[in-house]
């Protein structure tokens, strides 16, 4: 996709209504820990308009990490204090990519993980070129995947596994070796959803 028609239509994907996603909207059956309050974060969907198609930066998380080792994940982390998710999400693109300055478009979600976060998504453009510099420790690997692939519906599919002895489903959106899924899988095919409204 160029980078002018996706700047376009991302533009007017912000403007179309959706509701909150939620992890349990495939197992609607799953039942949620009683009375536990989400916890606030923010991640970046930063869309590199720099080359000849338009590109989001997505990261492969460090094997040795506690949480979510290896997986494929956008930039993105708790929102600490009184910063809001754009802040957040662009100090933590930062912070694990080394990205120096994106531009906010807006914001969409919020998205519910099985994991107790209630996620905000960044929408962002990138303007100007930049060496990803990996978080040591944190990142494993910084890569991009065209729009064009992410923004088409039938790239997803639903995908399951046994999790806390049930059977849990789930969004996956692969890329070559990547096995991007769960909630980064969701956010990216929410902005998908809105794109495809937005093309009328």
């Amino acid at each position: 996709m160029h980078p002018s028609e996706a700047e376009d239509l991302l533009r007017r994907a912000l403007a179309v209504p959706r509701a909150a996603t939620t992890d349990y909207d495939l197992d609607p059956g799953l039942p949620r820990p009683a009375g536990r309050e989400l916890r606030p974060a923010a991640v970046l969907l930063a869309v590199d308009l720099t080359g000849p198609q338009a590109r989001v930066i997505l990261t492969k998380r460090s094997a040795h990490l506690r949480h979510h080792p290896g997986q494929i994940a956008l930039p993105g982390g708790k929102i600490d204090g009184v910063e809001d998710a754009p802040a957040c999400a662009l100090r933590e693109a930062h912070e694990e990519v080394g990205l120096p300055h994106a531009e906010v478009l807006g914001l969409y979600g919020p998205h519910e993980t099985v994991t107790g976060f209630s996620v905000a998504a960044v929408l962002a453009l990138v303007r100007e070129p930049f060496i990803p510099r990996p978080e040591a420790g944190e990142v494993a690997e910084v890569f991009a995947v065209p729009l064009a692939h992410l923004a088409r519906l039938d790239r997803y599919r639903v995908e399951g596994r046994r999790w806390q002895g049930r059977h849990r489903r789930y969004w996956v959106v692969p890329w070559g070796p990547y096995y991007i899924w769960g909630a980064t899988a969701r956010l990216l095919r929410g902005l998908a959803e809105r794109m495809e409204t937005a093309r009328g």
